[in-house]
């Protein structure tokens, strides 16, 4: 037996020499040929040598942008990228690939951040970093530009072999999310070409036209010259500099407060909305931290979390023109205008209060907004983020990790989301008791990157010192042992549609949308003061993607907690017999640790209700209530009467909302459909969302052990929701009565392939680009703000 052992030992020894061999004699192969690989090389075809007006220029804005848009990023953007390879700018392309996983939740030690634009500037950095090009850096010759070229090279496999003539992908192809990368160097190529024949790009998907793939071969046979950028118009620059110079006060209390706002929209797409046109997508821009004041180049504080030690004695709050293209996982659109700026002055610069040092950067203060911001009135903080909580929650999704894995198997399918009022959240009495927890709202941020996971248990006892507190607090501070009525509840200042949100989870990544939005959900959360900031401080300026297990792992566990907190303030408003038993409803199979410390420490259930329930249905009557409250600031938009298609038609959709059950369950987390009316009208897009229920959503591990999908259902909504697809439906409005009853008899994994045949327009369907390149034009068009490409990494093989 050991001596088996030892010999397949040798063998695996020996593969791995003879491969790293190869690799050694190919690259010194390609140095024969075309010179040794330098960044250098490249120097003359970079964006700081083109100008506006050169042929380059041109040519790349005009041909080859929209064919790398279109047919690479939507694949290979953000974090998530195949090999780290980011296609969604020319300095992304330049970096190159990277053979480590950013997503790898079980590393020992942090990893080293490679953000793009931050950590590295040039080429010549990120060779340093590891990572490799895919474009020829050898002798710049035309056919060097193709041979010694990964990129070329991958374009080149997939017109040798395209996708077989098949229905569905064989084993040859692995589209799961995690599957195992092949990022090979240009000396691997011929060894990965034998062993990955259908590894061309794009992967698993059609192959470019020949007119596609010669424009794109022409550009790199040419040096693959990068464009020039266009210099911001003057107008945007003067709305730049001033809400810099509004940032960048010198007083202390300005400083704190630029800080503050730093801090919350650093991962934000922010747009001046007065100087944009409703119909084009407007110029983003990214709030940085610079060590150069306004006038002066940014020079990029590139910290891992926005409340680092900047290492400089003043920070300057910088805009920096967003060079990517826009892709809807990591797009959070922030709209600047005078209304909202003047907001920030009353709130922040003429309110009546002192600040008398700024607070240190420490991890221990840093990390916790209660005590960095302690001198800031609450009224100022909760206002702010209330302002846009539609962006206050929708960091953890879209923010600094492009898909919330972490945070996300924590949360229910679909909830309703309300605030407490700012009134109330900021009063005398409340900011003071918020005062007195600081200690105990500490969050595993302070522990930075390469945390130990041990240090959970003090977090949580914590944690349940701060619920026994405020339930104390509550019990004693409101008039009659109430905790909330109703009239606490946030109705948008009567303008606001941030006032409720809903949000969706599709697995490992979610939606976050303004309204109440689908049938009334299962769970629900009422947010106050505290605990949206300790939300964005847990999930957003806190996490850290490029985290050891530790901190990746206290993250998950402590938004269990932040979970069980939104909750609990919305059961307070029922009876005390009520909230027990939706509280059995909610945490079916939980554990008894579990229960004992939601019954006893989150929430005791003794105190009274500030609503007399008319009806024995208290949580629908709840609902009802609620909604009466916040009636004038529920948003249009997702709305299937907005439709311009027949009345018959939409019967007809509306119709897949009452899918449910197992049915449901058979069906992916997303699919976006689109129907096309008669000649002469645009086709319209709609997304039916599977809500897969659960049990309870407590446990780390046990997620398909947790689901109940006997009670899985659907939300059908008018226009597209979600950045991740699972499946294209397509069916004209004549055939939409057979579409809905095929779906309607879905009962298995057969019933579903058929009525695939029928409608989907699947990964092998031949003009899949075609349907692609009409979805995301539709896409542009009706919200050019929001809109972003989508990512086709989740589309399923089925």
């Amino acid at each position: 037996m050991q001596n088996t052992h030892t010999r397949w030992i040798k063998i695996f020894i020996g593969v791995i020499l003879i491969c790293s061999g190869c690799a050694t004699i190919a690259n010194l192969d390609l140095n024969k040929l075309y010179g040794n690989e330098d960044p250098s090389n490249r120097a003359s075809a970079t964006i700081a040598q083109s100008t506006l007006e050169s042929p380059a220029t041109v040519f790349y804005e005009n041909q080859v942008a929209p064919i790398i848009e279109g047919r690479c990023v939507v694949c290979h953007a953000c974090y998530d990228s195949p090999c780290q390879l980011k296609m969604t700018s020319p300095e992304g392309i330049d970096r190159g690939a990277n053979k480590e996983k950013v997503y790898h939740g079980s590393r020992i030690l942090a990893a080293t951040p490679n953000r793009l634009f931050m950590d590295a500037l040039d080429s010549q950095e990120w060779r340093k970093r590891g990572f490799y090009p895919v474009l020829n850096e050898r002798a710049q010759t035309p056919r060097a530009n193709t041979q010694a070229s990964v990129l070329a090279e991958m374009l080149t496999l997939k017109q040798q072999h395209p996708l077989p003539d098949d229905k569905l992908l064989d084993e040859r192809f692995d589209v799961s999310i995690d599957r195992s990368q092949q990022c090979p160097t240009i000396q691997e190529f011929n060894g990965y070409a034998k062993s990955q024949p259908y590894g061309g790009m794009p992967y698993a998907l059609p192959e470019l036209t020949d007119n596609e793939h010669n424009v794109l071969m022409s550009w790199l046979e040419s040096g693959a010259f990068m464009p020039a950028r266009a210099p911001i118009p003057d107008d945007l620059q003067q709305a730049v500099n001033k809400l810099e110079t509004f940032l960048n006060g010198d007083s202390l209390k300005m400083q704190l407060s630029g800080r503050y706002i730093y801090e919350h929209l650093f991962s934000t797409h922010l747009y001046f909305s007065e100087l944009s046109k409703s119909d084009v997508q407007p110029q983003f821009f990214n709030v940085v931290r610079s060590r150069t004041s306004s006038g002066l180049p940014i020079d990029v504080i590139a910290s891992r979390r926005p409340f680092d030690s900047p290492g400089v004695e003043r920070v300057y709050y910088r805009l920096q023109p967003v060079m990517s293209t826009i892709v809807n996982k990591a797009h959070q659109p922030y709209a600047i205008h005078k209304q909202l700026t003047d907001k920030w002055q009353k709130w922040f610069v003429d309110a009546d209060y002192g600040v008398t040092a700024l607070p240190s950067y420490q991890p221990s203060i840093g990390a916790n907004p209660l005590t960095a911001f302690a001198q800031l009135p609450v009224n100022a903080r909760y206002r702010f983020m209330l302002e846009r909580a539609q962006n206050t929650i929708m960091g953890y999704i879209k923010g600094p990790v492009c898909r919330g894995q972490v945070a996300l198997n924590v949360i229910n399918d679909r909830f309703w989301v309300y605030f407490i009022k700012p009134e109330v959240a900021a009063s005398d009495k409340i900011s003071a008791f918020y005062a007195s927890q600081r200690d105990n709202l500490r969050l595993p941020a302070e522990q930075e990157s390469s945390a130990l996971a041990v240090k959970w248990i003090e977090y949580a006892s914590r944690q349940g010192d701060y619920m026994r507190a405020r339930n104390d607090f509550m019990n004693t501070a409101m008039e009659d042992g109430q905790h909330f009525t109703p009239d606490d509840i946030w109705a948008g200042d009567d303008e606001n549609d941030n006032a409720t949100l809903t949000v969706f989870r599709h697995f490992d990544n979610a939606t976050v949308i303004k309204g109440l939005v689908g049938k009334p959900p299962k769970t629900a959360w009422v947010i106050d003061y505290a605990l949206l900031e300790r939300i964005h401080y847990l999930l957003v300026a806190g996490f850290d993607v490029y985290g050891n297990y530790g901190h990746q792992l206290m993250t998950r566990l402590y938004m269990d907690f932040l979970r069980m907190e939104g909750e609990s303030n919305f059961l307070a408003f029922l009876p005390p017999k009520s909230r027990r038993a939706e509280l059995a409803s909610w945490y079916q199979k939980a554990s008894p640790e579990l229960t004992e410390f939601v019954e006893g420490k989150i929430n005791p259930f003794d105190q009274p209700s500030g609503i007399k329930f008319k009806t024995k249905q208290h949580k629908k009557e709840l609902y009802a209530i609620f909604a009466e409250r916040v009636k004038d600031v529920q948003p249009s938009r997702y709305r299937l009467k907005d439709s311009e298609l027949g009345r018959n038609s939409k019967a007809l959709l509306g119709q897949l909302a009452d899918i449910k059950g197992r049915s449901a369950s058979i069906l992916p987390e997303l699919s976006m459909i689109m129907v096309e009316p008669q000649v002469g009208h645009q086709a319209e897009i709609f997304t039916l969302v599977r809500n897969s229920a659960h049990y309870n959503v407590n446990s780390l591990f046990s997620e398909d052990a947790n689901r109940d999908y006997k009670n899985d259902d659907v939300t059908l909504v008018h226009g597209l929701l979600g950045s991740y697809p699972d499946v294209f439906w397509r069916v004209k409005e004549a055939d939409l009565a057979r579409l809905v009853a095929n779906a309607q008899q879905i009962k298995n994994e057969q019933d579903y392939e058929a009525f695939l045949d029928s409608f989907a327009v699947r990964r092998t369907t031949k003009d899949f680009w075609e349907f692609s390149d009409k979805l995301n034009q539709i896409f542009m068009q009706h919200d050019p703000i929001e809109a972003g490409l989508l990512d086709y990494n989740r589309l399923e093989n089925r």
